[in-house]
C-alpha cells in the first residue's frame, strides 16, 4: 500500500470515529431518556455480537458500600501471588512482623491468568468523582473494583469452576499471610480513609500462660473461648447469632487489658477498640458494627466512664428556655451539644445483642469497667454480657506465674511469708509485677523478692491506716448523726411542749370568754328586771 493511500485510510478512519462520537454526544445530550435507554441497548447487543469476549466487575463495597465485599478481598489476595509474576506496577506491603512483603497489582494494572488452559484477563480499577475538588487527600467516593475477562465459549468453566477456585485460594493465602490488626474507630467524617476505621498491627505478646490468674480460673476462660469457635453450627442449632459477650470487672491493674490481648492472641482475632464518646448518634453506631469484619473482638474499655447511657433520655434543653438575650450563651450551647455523643442507651442495646448484631458472625463483646454496680442491670445481663469475669487482686497462684515470667523461678524460701502477706494485703497484679521486674543488670531475685515483701508491709501498713482512718471518719459520722437525731428529738419534744402549752392557753382562754358571757346576760337580764321594775 502507497503512503498516499494509507493517508487516505487513516482520514478515512479518523472521519468515522468523529462522525460516530458526534453522534454519541449528540444522543446522550438531546435524546429522550426513555429513547437513549433503547438505544444503547441495541448498541451493547450489536457490541455483544461483534465483541466475543465477557468480563465480569467485582466491586470493591456492595449493599451500598455499607461493607466490604468478600469476592473482592479474596481475589485480591489470590492475584497476590500471580501479578508479583507478570504484573510490571506492584504495590508492596509488610505483613508477619515486617518480615515478609506482600505485592498486589497496583491500580489500572493488568495480568494474564490461566486455569485449566482457559486465558484470562485480570484488570484493576479504579474511577473517580466527575466533580474534582482541591484536595490534600483522594476524594471519600473512589470506587475500585477488579474486571475478569474472558471468552465465551468458556463461560461454564468460569462460572462453575474458576470463581469457586479463586475465592478458596484467596482465603488460603489471606490465612497464610494474615497479620492481625488494631482498630480505632475515627471520630471524624471529614477523615480521607473511606472506612469508619483505621488500623494498626496487633502485636500485643500477651497470652494465657503469662496471664497472672488462678489456673482453675484461667481454664475456665479457655475452656469457654474454644467452645465458642467450634460452635457455628450449635449457634444456629438454637437460633443465635454467633457472638459472645464477656464483662470484665475489677479494681484498676488487675490485668483487664491484658486480658483481652490474651484472648485476641488465643483466638487469632483482629480487636476493634470501640470509642463511644466519638461516636455522633445510634446510626454511626451501626455503620461502624457493619464494617467489623468476622473473626474479630469488639472492645468497650470503662464502659461505666465512656457515656452517661442512663441519664441521657433524661437530658433537658436548657437553651430553649432561655431569653433572646442569651443567643450568644445558646449558640455556645448548642455548638456543645453538636460535639457531644448521642449515643444512648436504647441504641448501645441494640447494637450488643439486636437485628443489627447479626451482621456478622463469630465475635466477641468484651465491656471492661473498675465499677461494676454502677452499670445498667438491661446493659450486663446475662444474653448480653453472657461471661462476668472478676479481675480481683493478687493471689499465691497469679504471684507464682509473675515470679516464673520476670524471675525465672519456680519456688524460694520466701513464699509461705509471700503467701500470707498477700492473703492479709490486696495488691494488684501490676504492683507485684513492678517490684519483682529488677531494676538493674545483674540484680539478684532475692533482692527482688525483698522489695516485694517490703512493699506488702507497706501496704498492709496503708490499708490498716486508710482503715482506720475510714472507721473514725464512720464514728465521727455517726456521732454526728446521733447529735443531729437527738437535737431533732429535742426540737420535736419542745414543739410538743410548746404546742401543749398553746392549746392549755387557748382553752382558758375560752373558759374566761364563756365566763363573761355569762356575766353579761345576768347584767341584762338585771338591766331589763330593773326596767320593768320602774315602769
Amino acid at each position: 500500500m502507497t503512503p498516499m493511500a494509507m493517508g487516505q485510510l487513516w482520514t478515512n478512519v479518523g472521519s468515522l470515529m468523529a462522525t460516530v462520537m458526534f453522534v454519541w454526544a449528540i444522543i446522550q445530550q438531546y435524546f429522550p431518556y426513555h429513547l437513549r435507554v433503547h438505544v444503547e441497548r441495541y448498541i451493547h447487543k450489536l457490541i455483544g455480537f461483534l465483541y466475543p469476549y465477557i468480563t465480569i466487575t467485582f466491586p470493591e463495597y456492595t449493599g451500598e458500600r455499607l461493607r466490604k465485599s468478600e469476592a473482592f478481598t479474596a481475589i485480591q489476595n489470590y492475584l497476590s501471588s500471580r501479578s508479583s509474576i507478570r504484573a510490571k506496577r506492584l504495590k508492596a506491603e509488610a505483613v508477619k512482623d515486617s518480615k515478609s512483603l506482600v505485592l498486589s497489582m497496583d491500580d489500572n494494572e493488568e495480568v494474564i491468568d490461566e486455569f485449566n488452559g482457559v486465558k484470562i484477563w485480570w484488570t484493576s480499577s479504579k474511577t473517580v468523582p466527575k466533580t474534582q475538588s482541591f484536595s490534600f487527600y483522594p476524594a471519600s467516593d473512589e470506587r475500585r473494583f477488579y474486571k475478569l475477562t474472558f471468552h465465551r465459549r468458556h463461560r461454564e468453566t468460569i462460572l462453575e469452576s474458576f470463581i469457586n477456585h479463586i475465592m478458596e485460594e484467596g482465603k488460603a493465602v489471606e490465612l497464610k499471610n494474615r497479620q492481625r490488626k488494631l482498630y480505632m474507630n475515627n471520630s471524624d467524617t471529614n477523615w480521607w480513609h473511606k472506612s469508619s476505621w483505621r488500623h494498626v498491627p496487633f502485636e500485643h505478646p500477651a497470652n494465657f500462660r503469662t496471664l497472672a490468674m488462678d489456673p482453675k480460673k484461667k481454664q475456665e476462660i479457655v475452656n469457654d473461648l474454644v467452645k465458642f469457635k467450634n460452635g457455628k453450627d450449635y449457634y444456629e442449632k438454637v437460633g443465635k447469632a454467633w457472638k459472645r459477650g464477656y464483662l470484665l470487672y475489677g479494681p484498676p491493674g488487675t490485668g483487664k487489658s491484658t486480658m483481652i490481648a490474651a484472648m485476641a492472641n488465643f483466638m487469632e482475632y483482629d480487636v476493634y477498640d470501640l470509642e463511644l464518646t466519638s461516636v455522633k448518634d445510634n446510626t454511626e453506631l451501626k455503620k461502624l458494627l457493619i464494617e467489623i469484619s468476622n473473626k474479630s473482638i469488639i472492645v468497650i474499655e470503662d464502659i461505666d466512664c465512656s457515656l452517661d447511657l442512663t441519664g441521657q433520655r433524661k437530658k433537658k434543653k436548657k437553651t430553649e428556655e432561655e431569653d433572646e438575650e442569651k443567643k450568644d450563651v445558646e449558640k455556645k450551647a448548642k455548638e456543645e451539644e453538636k460535639k457531644e455523643s448521642k449515643v444512648t442507651l436504647s441504641g448501645l442495646l441494640n447494637f450488643i445483642d439486636g437485628i443489627w448484631s447479626a451482621c456478622g458472625g463469630e465475635r466477641l463483646i468484651i465491656f471492661t469497667t473498675n465499677h461494676k454496680e454502677k452499670l445498667d442491670e438491661a446493659l450486663i445481663r446475662r444474653g448480653r454480657m453472657d461471661k462476668h469475669i472478676e479481675m480481683s487482686y493478687c493471689g499465691f497462684e497469679a504471684f507464682k506465674v509473675l515470679a516464673m515470667n520476670y524471675l525465672d523461678v519456680e519456688w524460694d524460701d520466701s513464699y509461705d511469708k509471700i503467701r500470707e502477706m498477700l492473703e492479709e494485703t490486696g495488691m494488684t497484679p501490676a504492683d507485684v509485677a513492678e517490684n519483682l521486674m529488677p531494676k538493674y543488670e545483674g540484680e539478684k531475685t532475692e533482692e527482688c523478692f525483698k522489695r516485694l515483701i517490703e512493699a506488702l508491709k507497706n501496704a498492709k501498713v496503708a490499708a490498716e491506716k486508710k482503715k482506720a482512718e475510714e472507721e473514725a471518719e464512720a464514728a465521727e459520722k455517726e456521732k454526728e448523726d446521733k447529735e443531729k437525731e437527738e437535737k431533732k428529738k429535742a426540737e420535736e419534744a419542745a414543739k410538743k411542749e410548746e404546742k401543749k402549752d398553746e392549746e392549755s392557753s387557748e382553752n382558758t382562754k375560752n373558759n374566761e370568754c364563756k365566763c363573761n358571757g355569762v356575766a353579761t346576760k345576768e347584767v341584762k337580764e338585771n338591766g331589763h328586771v330593773e326596767k320593768r321594775r320602774n315602769n
